[in-house]
């Protein structure tokens, strides 16, 4: 399929790290990307965004005055990122919050007008039973709780690249 040429020099930098393995799927970059186009989405939560692929997967098709929320806790990541960003000319659709995703996701209150996408949400299968030193298992077994018992949105998870949730706003 065809991507921005910045999609794919991302990836090729996030392979030269040894924890690649925390890339978001190809296929699962794809159809974000492709229902959040679908859906005309003006916001997304990336949880984890590692070295950016994904983030500037979404601002690039989110509009001019689409947001992308990022949480991050690795400052090395975000340094590698943040050029991408400039470059692709998106930097000022994305907002980086450099913390555990908990606190973010506390602070976020455009949850209740979704359409959101939250790729990363099965973390392998981690979330089933967080250990409790896994921070990150924890956080999103608190988010699926969450969206699990909201009455609105509609949600699917999908088992898609490490899983991902598409939380849909109901209008009746």
């Amino acid at each position: 399929p065809l991507q921005d040429p910045l999609v794919d020099i991302t990836t090729a930098k996030t392979l030269e790290d040894p924890w690649s393995i925390m890339l978001v799927a190809s296929e699962q970059a794809q159809l974000m990307a492709n229902l959040a186009k679908l859906i005309n989405a003006s916001k997304t939560i990336e949880i984890g965004m590692y070295t950016g692929y994904n983030t500037l997967n979404m601002a690039l098709v989110v509009p001019e005055s689409g947001q992308v929320v990022a949480c991050e806790i690795d400052d090395e990541y975000v340094n590698i990122a943040e050029p991408f960003f400039k470059e692709a000319g998106v930097e000022d659709k994305i907002t980086v919050h450099l913390q555990m995703c908990i606190k973010t996701l506390g602070h976020l209150t455009y949850i209740s007008d979704p359409p959101t996408f939250s790729p990363q949400v099965l973390w392998s299968g981690k979330v089933v039973d967080p250990a409790p030193d896994d921070l990150t298992s924890q956080a999103l077994d608190k988010l699926n709780k969450k969206l699990h018992t909201d009455q609105r949105i509609d949600l699917s998870m999908l088992t898609v690249g490490n899983g991902l949730t598409l939380a849909i706003k109901r209008y009746r």
